[in-house]
């Protein structure tokens, strides 16, 4: 049976500016400098304070009293309310990043003169533009000449055509309107885009693009060619997987002369685009936020001067709109609405730059105390277990905000420049029964990997048992986990040829 029940429920409210905050907050240095420069630039109430401003006509030197009782006099109705949200650690999950993306895509369009980092460009042309180029020397009519440059545009970053020929065909007649057939699509790849510069582009996928460069390769001896191209054309699974006394076997070679060929295919390149398509991105450096140095066995926090713009409300604006104020005229209504919004934007825009600022010397004070051993020593099994939690009851600030700190931010020690969330880990116990953290374990795996003999790896199962041997109680699985996250392949992968 249904029953009615009253129950009270507490709610945190969030409003769209907290949002705003909490995203600035999340920009890293460069992004957060491009957001400052695009208040700057959109909202004439806001100012630098280094910057020398004329002198302000509407300015009344002999009454200087607080314009916030007047402001709150006007008429509200016209200014947008604020909706708010609930539940806040929940919304910050699914936040969405329009506007990070915003400031996170430097390229032509926003990049600016005042910029402190310089933009680097090897190439006069686009890497499409350079293979449309090369593909203009050929002798081609015009309609295959039409039909070569849209496969040309199929091409990605790497170099390679992904797209199949059947659906190459459907995409020309629908963007062209002409008829292609697949022979004719194949044709034209390998006779013309093939051939074009660097050795590999427009591959379908590695084998080939392996395949055309050795075909090509006119550098390395007859007989090793020879058998690289059976060992790709023929034995490709085996090559990939290092199967290394498989292809011994078939080929009817010694482990010296499979040696030469392997060392002749690494020398290939697996993505022949990437250096061309590169050399037009504009790099990003990382820039750390925090430096943290060892002053008398002391630490020293400091925040990077770039994350502390000084900024202000406009002095001639304030004077403005107590000038128009003043006036009570019903004309001058609407230019008093406008000029009262560009100096709250202003106003809110400078109080989050320093909550900003407070937010992430608070956060970042927290982890350096935190792991103040560490910092001290520069040692990293002295690094204590730490999850996004800790800092949180430290701080009192929410998890999200703490995360949104962490995983953005870098901090230059006396030890290297580190991603902040690189601090955090999980906390096990050894057969001591005391807590230790996983990038202890992390760095145990990484020694006993680097040392192993390579001609017989060590599997997750022999990994598993060397550190329980150490005292580190770890299963297989957990070995498994951290070893992906180091980025390190299996042992079957680890293998070579000695």
């Amino acid at each position: 049976m249904l029953k009615q029940q009253l129950y009270q429920k507490g709610q945190h409210k969030l409003s769209p500016k907290q949002i705003k905050l909490m995203k600035l907050v999340q920009l890293s240095i460069l992004d957060f400098e491009q957001k400052v420069r695009q208040e700057l630039d959109n909202n004439p109430a806001l100012e630098e304070e280094s910057s020398s401003f004329r002198e302000d006509p509407f300015e009344d030197k002999n009454n200087t009293e607080s314009l916030n009782e007047k402001d709150s006099n006007l008429d509200n109705n016209n200014i947008e309310k604020e909706s708010e949200i609930s539940d806040i650690d929940e919304y910050m999950t699914y936040l969405s990043d329009d506007e990070l993306e915003e400031f996170k895509l430097i390229n032509h369009q926003n990049f600016k003169k005042n910029n402190n980092y310089t933009p680097i460009i090897a190439s006069k042309y686009s890497f499409q533009e350079y293979l449309k180029n090369q593909l203009h020397t050929f002798r081609l009519n015009s309609n295959d000449l039409l039909i070569a440059d849209f496969i040309l545009g199929n091409i990605d970053d790497d170099g390679y055509l992904r797209r199949k020929s059947e659906l190459l065909s459907n995409d020309i007649f629908i963007v062209l309107g002409k008829s292609v057939s697949t022979e004719k699509i194949e044709q034209l790849i390998v006779k013309y885009i093939q051939k074009l510069d660097p050795i590999g582009i427009g591959s379908r996928n590695l084998q080939e693009c392996l395949l055309i460069q050795l075909n090509m390769n006119k550098n390395f001896s007859i007989e090793y060619n020879s058998i690289a191209k059976e060992i790709i054309k023929n034995n490709f699974e085996s090559f990939i997987k290092k199967h290394y006394k498989k292809l011994q076997k078939k080929l009817r070679i010694d482990s010296s002369k499979l040696k030469n060929v392997f060392y002749l295919i690494k020398k290939l390149n697996p993505k022949p685009g990437k250096m061309y398509s590169e050399n037009n991105k504009i790099l990003d450096y990382i820039i750390p936020d925090f430096t943290i140095s060892i002053v008398d066995e002391r630490l020293e926090l400091t925040l990077h001067h770039r994350n502390a713009p000084e900024l202000r409300v406009s002095n001639v604006y304030l004077n403005m709109l107590k000038k128009y104020t003043n006036n009570n005229k019903k004309n001058d209504k609407k230019t008093v609405i406008f000029i009262k919004n560009k100096i709250n934007s202003a106003k809110w825009f400078v109080d989050a730059v320093k909550q900003r600022q407070n937010t992430l010397m608070l956060t970042m004070n927290a982890i350096m105390n935190y792991q103040k051993e560490y910092f001290i020593t520069g040692d990293p099994i002295k690094i204590k277990p730490m999850i996004l939690k800790n800092i949180s009851k430290k701080t009192g600030l929410g998890i999200s905000t703490v995360s949104r700190v962490a995983n953005s931010k870098y901090v230059n020690t006396p030890y290297g420049t580190f991603l902040i969330k690189n601090f955090f880990s999980e906390k096990m116990k050894n057969k001591y029964g005391k807590y230790i953290s996983s990038i202890e374990i992390k760095n145990f795996l990484g020694e006993f990997i680097f040392n192993e003999n390579k001609k017989n790896p060590l599997t997750d199962e022999k990994l598993s048992k060397i550190l329980k041997k150490n005292g580190y109680i770890i299963a297989r699985r957990t070995i498994a986990k951290y070893r992906n996250q180091m980025k390190i392949p299996v042992a079957r992968m680890r293998k070579t040829i000695l």
